[in-house]
């Protein structure tokens, strides 16, 4: 017999029948709600729901910003055994329209600030039936808010086990068109279990905010399943995009001891002119998403006091797995493997390289998706038995720090050599007229790849391409070094911050 665990259940309801109740799991935007308020809620979710008629194992949608109804959404569709599919919400509709009508949701919940991308979104995904609302007008005929929530009829939660189906993911889509990867109730145990409590060590006196949302799986652990687990407090902002402004004056006002954050936003920080007090309360940040130039770990380590650790995660693997921690520090790298995961770089023949080495990282560990919905191939071609490719390339130091080069269809092959866009990347960053950089590769008239670099001038400065030419001369092979330099106001990304370097090719 399966032994039963709902994840939704363990996050929040044992809180409140340790006596916890009163401990604050949320604050948002000055208001307090505690784990009692948040179980309320969550019922109150789980029962509306279940009157529009979603069954265990069914996708209910969720187009959110961070917040509590977010919260108490994703909670309340675990509570019932159903699978909560999370977007984002800043996607035009017709893109959400495409993934939802992937994941055949007939249900959909959505902030009031999104509601405009409804319409477009029920065009091209026609079998969603019930769009439900956090704001107080109705929808395209569904329910509001209030009324949705009006009724509690304390049923028992769905009795699901760790390896039941819990909920979907969509990929950061920075190759293209998102996936949907499909994540048990145990993955997130898993993965508390070990960066959490390993490289963290989370405690209920903590207090999390994360510029990251929780719609993508690394702002979910930061915001929810990380604070919740040990009945710690997340702090949630809606706004998005938020700016640096703003992240300081909450965390002046609300004290985080634990601030998460991505390499560009890192480096806006930097660059805005904040007090060196801002950060006063955090005790470690930690950066993902792309991996963080040691510039801009000394920069921020030198105006705030604050030490970063960087590391990497995936959609697939939920959370991170390699990771600077408060022991092993190197600036640069991805750090170690997390405790609880192995890790091989392996040739393009699957063989496993020596140090110094580069090749293909591939992880091993309990948090690791299920497979890809309804897409067979990339499933068998990403989830090779108990290992998963990552298909970012790295190089392990005979220490055993892991260097992060690129994503393997971002590195560039130069008169024969590989080149590593985040190599270069990280000397431009160096500069100071540079606040951030892509490097891609561009066909010149002899059909010969070389690096193009696309940069963003940093804030009272005007980067320019001599200055930056000589900069790389002394730092770089020839072969490394940008044959041409494009000056932009930004760059494109994915919602999750990551540099979609296939719409600059």
């Amino acid at each position: 017999m399966h032994e039963e665990f709902n994840a939704g259940t363990w996050l929040l309801d044992r809180h409140v029948e340790a006596g916890d109740g009163e401990r604050v799991a949320i604050r948002q935007q000055g208001k307090s709600y505690s784990y009692a308020d948040v179980l309320d809620a969550t019922k109150r979710v789980s029962t509306g729901l279940r009157a529009l008629g979603v069954r265990p194992e069914e996708r209910v949608a969720m187009v959110m910003l961070d917040s509590v109804e977010f919260i108490a959404t994703f909670l309340g569709v675990l509570r019932i055994g159903a699978l909560p599919v999370l977007t984002n919400p800043l996607l035009p509709g017709r893109d959400l329209a495409r993934i939802i009508a992937d994941s055949r949701a007939r249900v959909l919940v959505v902030s009031s600030d999104c509601e405009a991308s409804v319409a477009d979104l029920l065009a091209g995904a026609p079998e969603v039936e019930q769009v439900v609302t956090t704001g107080d007008a109705s929808v395209a005929g569904g329910p509001v808010w209030s009324d949705f929530c009006a009724a509690d009829d304390d049923s028992e939660p769905y009795g699901t086990w760790r390896d039941s189906p819990g909920f979907w993911l969509c990929t950061s889509g920075t190759t293209g068109m998102p996936k949907l990867a499909m994540h048990t109730h145990g993955d997130i145990l898993d993965t508390i279990e070990t960066y959490a409590a390993g490289v963290l060590e989370i405690d209920q006196d903590d207090r999390f905010f994360s510029v990251g949302p929780m719609f993508h799986a690394y702002g979910l652990g930061n915001s929810l399943t990380f604070p919740f687990a040990v009945g710690a407090t997340s702090i949630l902002e809606p706004t998005r995009p938020p700016t640096p402004q703003l992240v300081a004056n909450i965390a002046t006002t609300e004290e985080p001891t634990l601030f998460f954050c991505i390499p560009t936003f890192y480096a806006a920080l930097t660059n805005a002119e904040l007090a060196a007090e801002t950060f006063a309360s955090v005790r470690f940040g930690v950066s993902a998403a792309e991996a963080l130039p040691a510039e801009t770990f000394h920069r921020f380590k030198e105006q705030f006091g604050v030490t970063i650790l960087d590391g990497i995660g995936s959609t697939e693997l939920l959370h991170i797995f390699v990771s600077n921690n408060a022991d092993q520090t190197k600036p640069g790298t991805s750090g170690v493997a997390v405790p609880g995961y192995e890790l091989r770089i392996v040739d393009d023949q699957g063989n496993d390289v020596g140090d110094e080495e580069p090749g293909q990282l591939l992880v091993k560990g309990e948090s690791a998706a299920s497979g890809y919905w309804c897409r067979s191939d990339t499933t068998r071609a990403t989830f090779d038995g108990p290992w998963t490719r990552t298909g970012d390339l790295y190089v392990r130091s005979s220490d055993g720090f892991y260097t992060y080069l690129g994503r393997a269809d971002d590195m560039l092959r130069v008169g024969g050599e590989w080149v590593s866009p985040a190599e270069v990347e990280g000397v431009l960053i160096g500069h100071g007229d540079v606040l951030e950089a892509a490097v891609v590769g561009e066909k010149d008239d002899d059909d010969i790849t070389r690096p193009i670099a696309y940069v963003i001038s940093a804030p009272g400065a005007t980067a320019e391409s001599e200055a930056l030419t000589g900069w790389c001369r002394e730092r770089l092979a020839g072969y490394k070094r940008p044959k041409r330099y494009e000056i932009v106001a930004e760059l494109p990304k994915t919602a999750t911050g990551k540099i979609q370097r296939y719409k600059l090719r």
